[in-house]
């Protein structure tokens, strides 16, 4: 194809021309998350014609994702998201080098990787990778354009440490563990992620080719139920410790460690699940073993007492039979009150949407003496997938 034609609209722009098109031609950019904020920011850079994308993810494609997710498609449920956008990209734009990472970010590749691209796009949807994000992207020296998103509303900033402020000085700390819902947990409006998307987009288009003022030291929201943009500014704290290595990350946020879980299929066991449904292509019936679960924690001593942190809402679309519920902003104050049905003598799993808000529930039970208690890995989602399909997924 005739790039000269595929391009005309952005070289004839002001201050772009063919300098600019020469500058995402030789560019190479790293895109952390292909979800949904990966979902409008891969293809709008593709079509710009930046020359190298790499993506780094490693997680696959959910029907749940494909409402916000429009890299994916029904053929694509299962499939690795890097491979699924691989192709996707492929067919949008031959002449993009696609550079694919199947794997999670961590403070062991990190640096590796952002040596060998220009810039860093930060779309993830966890505190721990975002901080590690600002600090690779700091040790190495490049920028990083980073954005949230949240139920109805977004954000997006720019950091480059030797320019500017950073995360860091944004968010000098990170919120208590679970205190912020994630789109799988709290839910997201589809197009919320389009716009802080193309925000990102838009920034990563301006520092590669050197055009406008980009988000250094401001922070751009946007509240989609009123349809408005606000913009936050803040400097430097110069009085905070320099970034000279990578941490545990996890640790720094307050993520519970992978210790004290239980799976699914392993909580099944314990409350007398039939073997067919450790499976989820399990053919016993749902009501069967729900009359199993109920019978197993009746008894006068229950062998496990399942405690479920999440939203009413959430109860109401799936939920696990005999299981005791208080929301995760609802717990610390019972416990202190001391909760009549929860006996910190007998075993206590404790879970959620995805297995996050369980992680910051599991943390407060230890801290009132619930020494035998656990968080189901992966959720009551994971417990509809390996053990009873009948419960809804959403």
């Amino acid at each position: 194809m005739d790039t000269s034609t595929r391009y005309l609209r952005q070289t004839t722009l002001p201050g772009f021309g063919s300098r600019g098109q020469d500058a995402l031609t030789s560019a190479r950019v790293l895109v952390i998350g292909a979800g949904g904020l990966g979902s409008s920011v891969l293809p709008a850079l593709a079509a710009a014609g930046v020359g190298t994308l790499g993506i780094i993810d490693d997680d696959t494609v959910e029907a749940s994702n494909l409402h916000r997710q429009y890299l994916h498609g029904e053929a694509d449920i299962s499939r690795s998201k890097v491979a699924s956008a691989v192709d996707t990209i492929a067919a949008l734009n031959s002449a993009v080098t696609v550079i694919a990472h199947t794997e999670r970010l961590t403070s062991a590749n990190a640096l590796e990787l952002f040596a060998n691209y220009d810039l860093v796009i930060d779309g993830s949807d966890n505190f721990p990778t975002r901080y590690l994000a600002n600090d690779a992207a700091a040790l190495t020296g490049i920028p990083l354009v980073w954005g949230a998103v949240s139920q109805y509303a977004g954000q997006a900033g720019v950091c480059w440490a030797a320019r500017g402020p950073q995360y860091r000085d944004l968010f000098p700390t990170p919120p208590p563990a679970g205190s912020v819902l994630s789109c799988a947990d709290g839910g997201v409006l589809p197009t919320v992620c389009a716009v802080i998307g193309a925000i990102l987009a838009t920034e990563t288009i301006k520092l590669l080719t050197g055009i406008g003022d980009p988000l250094l030291g401001r922070v751009t929201t946007f509240n989609a139920l009123t349809g408005g943009f606000r913009e936050i500014a803040y400097e430097r704290d110069t009085t905070a410790a320099p970034i000279t290595e990578l941490i545990d990350y996890d640790v720094f946020c307050g993520v519970a460690p992978v210790s004290d879980t239980v799976t699914a299929t392993e909580l099944a066991a314990e409350l007398g699940s039939p073997a067919s449904s450790s499976s989820s292509s399990a053919s016993a019936p749902s009501s069967a073993f729900a009359d199993r679960v109920d019978d197993a924690l009746s008894t006068p001593r229950r062998r496990v007492n399942l405690l479920d942190v999440r939203e009413p809402w959430e109860v109401q679309v799936a939920h696990l039979p005999g299981a005791l519920v208080i929301p995760l902003g609802s717990l610390g104050a019972e416990l202190e009150q001391g909760i009549a049905d929860l006996d910190p003598s007998q075993p206590v799993v404790v879970f959620c949407h995805h297995g996050v808000r369980s992680e910051t529930a599991l943390a407060l039970l230890h801290s009132h003496g619930y020494t035998a208690a656990r968080h189901l890995e992966g959720g009551i989602d994971a417990w509809s997938r390996a053990v009873d399909p009948a419960i809804a997924r959403y």
